[in-house]
């Protein structure tokens, strides 16, 4: 089982967000609408754990309530980005708070029986929203021109959760 500690958007740019995504679907170009479960919801992944068992859950829920109150984040998506195995994405801003409740989460993700995935761990995170998980590249100027259609999206992010990234499950933390 895989887990991931997701912040969720707030309602006015999880719509956006949402229906970018079937914009998407709609000229031919995969995104998390449909991808694997479909029943994603868009998130910023603050850690993911490999490996994970049954156990795993209730204990990082508990490891995390105290980031449950954290003061909420507030940040803008302003650009498109892409990761070697094209997966594309908006990309937020980085500021200190994201990048430090990034890091207190993974530091807690990773003092559970899971291993924490690489890409998780502090120092090498990339902030990501993914809009097309599998994209083949002479689709990437249609992403870009819808998605820029849109851009800037600002949100307030919250609440934290963790997500069955098998299943799509979602857990209040």
């Amino acid at each position: 089982m895989a887990l991931s500690v997701c912040l969720l958007l707030d309602e006015r740019a999880d719509r956006a967000v949402r229906a970018l995504w079937q914009r998407l679907e709609d000229v031919g170009v995969g995104s998390l609408l449909t991808h694997t479960h479909g029943r994603h919801r868009p998130h910023l992944t603050l850690a993911s754990l490999l490996d994970a068992t049954p156990a795993t859950l209730p204990v990082l829920r508990d490891r995390l309530a105290p980031c449950r109150d954290a003061a909420s984040l507030t940040l803008r998506f302003d650009a498109l980005g892409i990761f070697r195995r094209s997966r594309c994405w908006l990309v937020p801003e980085a500021s200190r708070p994201l990048l430090d409740r990034q890091e207190q989460v993974a530091g807690i993700a990773a003092s559970t029986d899971a291993m924490l995935h690489r890409n998780y761990a502090a120092g090498a995170w990339t902030p990501h929203l993914t809009l097309a998980p599998r994209l083949h590249l002479d689709r990437l100027p249609v992403v870009a021109g819808l998605a820029f259609d849109i851009l800037p999206v600002d949100a307030a992010l919250g609440p934290l959760v963790v997500v069955d990234t098998t299943t799509g499950d979602v857990h209040a933390v």
